[in-house]
């Protein structure tokens, strides 16, 4: 089968639609935040609160009037997701039987099995602990001996609660502020999902959700998305023939943009939203309850999966760099910026800030594109309008510039 040629303009709106931020914001209220979780297929999470976290900023750009404690409602409350990983994502809570393979992976790794065989007494320690007492924060143990393991280096409970949680022994059974409080898997999983999944079972699934994920990727990046998740080493014969079987089976199929030299790739199931993308159409499903992005501007999160990590510059030609780690004088842009999504394309940067002893939006620096609509009233006026929908989403009263 030939490859689907697209342009450019269509890879963009569908990576974006995917994810549920284009053409608008499509979902709303505690049904709609869970229905927005399960379109994006995981979401990061960062402690970062510099004006809201990241993972709060991802949500309000794609439902109306978003609420925080609503993503805390289905996440720790109907328990339909799951937080894990060393990068931590928020995962749907029927994924958990396949996650269990990369769990019990983790736990048979060298720096793994090297914490467990030295430190057997106090593994069992956290592990009593929460049989007897329920759920319980790292504070909540007082430690026996510091360790130095990696960044995690501190109490020798503090360790052990950390890798139970890697390894799939314990679970977030909720979390105050953004401190976790642990607790035994099996109280916190729902029955039907504390099982594990075969091991085809669970590289197959995988196999499918390094794809899903990212919506369109490259056909070379399947490899290492795909290794991180399941866990093991592929080698380029393995991969090969991997990714052949999953057009065998029909599971993707090549995709071809316009202007790129590179050979992309979607799921097959996929190919009806993206043939009536290039057709110019609006999928039925994806028409926005509010204003759209041309009618109003998106603040676009630090650690969204469109942009974030290179996809700025790969599908918008848009550079983009989280700058929080970075000193002052080395920083390009600016602490906190979020790219401007205005249509459906980044066109600008806004360095936001919020005096929490003022309750005021500070608008530390903003950066057009040399190709972003400046003359254009239509523009501000959707500048003005996101900006405004902005300030109150952060409970504002008011918004400076310096």
């Amino acid at each position: 089968m030939n490859p689907l040629t697209i342009s450019k303009i269509t890879a963009r709106r569908f990576i974006m639609g995917k994810q549920g931020l284009w053409p608008g914001r499509r979902f709303e209220g505690i049904k709609g935040t869970a229905d927005a979780l399960n379109q994006m297929d995981a979401l990061q999470l960062d402690p970062l609160n510099v004006i809201a976290r990241s993972q709060d900023i991802m949500m309000y750009g794609r439902l109306l009037d978003y609420r925080p404690e609503d993503l805390y409602t289905v996440a720790y409350e109907q328990r339909k997701f799951f937080d894990y990983g060393g990068t931590l994502f928020l995962y749907p809570m029927s994924e958990l039987p396949y996650w269990r393979l990369h769990m019990q992976r983790r736990a048979q790794q060298e720096r793994w099995q090297k914490i467990f065989a030295e430190h057997p007494d106090t593994f069992q320690q956290v592990k009593d602990a929460l049989r007897v007492n329920g759920p319980m924060a790292n504070r909540d143990f007082k430690g026996n001996k510091k360790l130095e393991y990696s960044y995690r280096g501190g109490k020798d409970t503090s360790v052990a609660l950390y890798t139970l949680w890697l390894t799939g022994e314990v679970m977030i059974h909720h979390r105050k502020g953004f401190d976790r409080i642990y607790d035994l898997t099996e109280r916190v999983a729902p029955p039907e999902f504390n099982y594990s999944a075969t091991e085809q079972d669970a590289e197959d699934f995988f196999a499918r959700k390094s794809v899903s994920f990212l919506g369109l990727m490259k056909e070379k990046r399947w490899r290492t998305v795909f290794s991180n998740y399941i866990q093991r080493k592929l080698d380029v014969k393995e991969a090969d023939a991997r990714i052949a079987a999953l057009y065998e089976q029909g599971v993707i199929v090549s995709i071809s943009i316009e202007g790129s030299k590179e050979r992309w790739i979607a799921l097959k199931s996929d190919l009806p939203l993206l043939e009536e993308l290039d057709a110019g159409r609006v999928p039925g499903t994806w028409q926005p309850l509010g204003p759209s992005t041309q009618d109003e501007v998106t603040f676009v999160a630090p650690l969204e999966i469109v942009s974030a990590r290179g996809r700025a510059k790969e599908v918008f030609d848009f550079e983009y760099i989280w700058e929080v780690y970075k000193p002052l004088e080395k920083r390009r842009w600016g602490y906190y910026v979020l790219p401007i999504l205005y249509g459906d394309d980044l066109v600008a940067r806004l360095d936001p800030k919020l005096d929490r002893k003022t309750m005021t939006l500070q608008i530390k620096g903003f950066w057009l594109e040399d190709d972003a609509p400046v003359n254009d009233s239509a523009f501000a006026d959707a500048l003005g309008k996101g900006l405004a929908r902005f300030a109150k989403f952060v409970d504002a009263k008011k918004v400076s510039s310096q």
